[in-house]
């Protein structure tokens, strides 16, 4: 399944859901998986964006279905990218192709 790097910062409200109930992150989660999509790694950081999160999704509508959903919510504002691993880059690039 294709993945995809999802940045995630919390709104006012976000942050008082997730100050008030730390193990809301859990459910988020459970929520995505109910989806389609997964959550394969996530990550709180410190900076412009509160968490990162690597997700698998069968495809773009479904994680675009998803980001929509969740900044529906007004809790959390979401930056979707695609990402491929390091692997799958290196193949392409060794795929043939002039690399002059």
């Amino acid at each position: 399944m294709p993945l995809y790097v999802m940045l995630s910062k919390l709104t006012p409200e976000g942050a008082k859901t997730l100050h008030s109930d730390p193990l809301r992150t859990g459910e988020v989660n459970t929520e995505i998986s109910k989806s389609g999509c997964k959550v394969l790694e996530q990550f709180a950081t410190l900076g412009e964006y509160d968490f990162v999160s690597i997700v698998q999704a069968p495809d773009n509508k479904a994680v675009v279905r998803l980001s929509v959903e969740m900044a529906a919510r007004g809790t959390v504002q979401i930056t979707t990218l695609p990402a491929i691993t390091i692997g799958d880059m290196v193949e392409g690039l060794s795929d043939g192709g002039d690399p002059a």
